[in-house]
């Protein structure tokens, strides 16, 4: 566990050019502005966001609305996300009492089921009763898993009667997806009458990050219009490009053109800002999670020059997904450094409702600081609260000169408001 935040290697900008300066010293007028864009836009039930600071920037690099990770959130967190959770069923399902929570199939990732344990401890400490539901056609009957911090949870297979499902016994009124779905929309999900949370035109299967990061594109320019500040600061530029198929070689053309356009331009805002680093892209599957399907490049022939193993790792995504479209990303450097060594960290934010409700760093310290940080050998250091013996009054661990987990939770928001313009834009 980290006693403070990450320090910032960028000390070369004023604090007062730092984005988390242009935020903090607006609280008040940011809070007002969120309050009314939430009063015309119902918010996901939970969402995290990745953020890439490298001090005069603070930018989104991917929000996922079916996160992994609540195990990794410390202890002290709790509270705020049982509070968020039922502001949220309160809204969406105010008859809500039972919830069947469906995860990945991925059985084996003890990992990833220590997460789903600590999401259905928090619904439950919420007042719900939660039964964990399984989509894998493996699974007949109820299956014990073990968790490595201990403990076990109980798989149980799903069935359909009419417009509901439901597992044994237990009969839900909401369906609480930790599933992404990028192995397409099961049938069984189809005309449902029970709330899904979130829905299922949000999973990988049909959502794309370019279309995500073009909403919050236009969130940041009407967010940086109202607080005047340049929107660069807080939104990464991006393009597309679709018929992609990197084993055969085919659309490199328009990888390579859309890369240089968008290095070129990233050389513009570092010239305006006087910043003295090489730019790079990031190409990624423009679909998908974990990690996958990703590679950072500083000149449009790193494309063409791809040898095979790296061309088969960018034809793959997670599930039965397959690379043909991609998004071709500013990359942003962190600046961002933990511990004695300095390994390259970069923020996840947690979200339930509107609420921001904690988050931890992945480090990696292997990785520089342009490097994609979601590898084998990331590990997480937890954000915790610092309380103050006097008066027992807990807050976010600070620097000696801005609210830095404020302005994270400023621009997760933003990418939060974009994810719920999409959920509009398909309902």
């Amino acid at each position: 566990m980290i006693n403070a935040l990450p320090r910032l290697t960028s000390g070369h900008f004023e604090p007062k050019k730092t984005i988390e300066a242009k935020i903090s010293d607006r609280k008040a007028e940011i809070e007002s502005w969120f309050r009314d864009q939430w009063q015309n836009t119902q918010a996901p039930f939970y969402a995290s966001v990745d953020l890439r600071n490298a001090g005069i920037k603070l930018a989104p690099v991917d929000t996922n609305l079916f996160p992994a990770g609540f195990n990794n959130l410390h202890s002290s967190f709790d509270p705020l996300c049982i509070h968020a959770i039922q502001s949220a069923l309160e809204k969406s399902a105010p008859q809500a009492k039972n919830i069947l929570l469906i995860p990945e199939n991925h059985t084996r990732n003890s990992f990833y089921f220590s997460n789903i344990s600590k999401l259905q401890n928090l619904l439950t400490d919420a007042g719900y009763s939660v039964r964990l539901g399984s989509l894998s056609e493996e699974i007949k009957s109820s299956l014990q898993i073990d968790l490595i911090t201990g403990g076990r949870l109980i798989l149980e297979p799903i069935k359909r009667i009419n417009k509901k499902i439901f597992t044994e016994d237990f009969d839900p009124c909401v369906i609480l997806l930790n599933n992404d779905l990028s192995d397409g929309t099961p049938d069984i999900f189809h005309n449902l009458e029970q709330t899904i949370m979130p829905p299922t035109s949000l999973g990988w299967s049909l959502r794309t990050k370019s279309s995500h990061f073009s909403h919050y594109s236009q969130v940041a320019r009407e967010f940086c219009n109202h607080f005047d500040i340049d929107p660069w600061l807080i939104d990464p530029m991006h393009t597309n490009c679709g018929e992609i198929d990197f084993l055969n070689r085919s659309g490199e053309e328009c990888i390579e053109r859309n890369v240089k356009y968008l290095l070129d331009a990233i050389q513009t805002k570092y010239n305006e800002y006087g910043i003295d680093k090489k730019p790079f892209a990031v190409v990624k599957a423009d679909s998908g999670t974990y990690g996958m399907g990703i590679m950072a490049v500083t000149d449009p022939a790193e494309v063409t020059n791809l040898n095979r193993k790296q061309r088969k790792k960018m034809a793959s995504a997670k599930g039965n997904l397959e690379t043909s479209r991609v998004i071709i990303q500013e990359g942003v450097y962190s600046s961002e450094v933990v511990g004695d060594v300095g390994s390259v960290a970069e923020p996840v934010v947690y979200m339930i409702d509107h609420h921001v409700v904690g988050g931890f760093y992945r480090v990696h310290k292997d990785r520089k600081d342009n490097e994609n940080l979601n590898a084998p050998g990331m590990h997480f250091e937890q954000l915790t609260f610092a309380c103050e013996e006097d008066t027992k009054q807990c807050v976010c661990k600070q620097n000696s000169e801005q609210n830095r987990f404020y302005a994270y939770g400023v621009v997760a928001r933003l990418a939060l408001l974009a994810a719920a313009r999409e959920i509009a834009e398909v309902s």
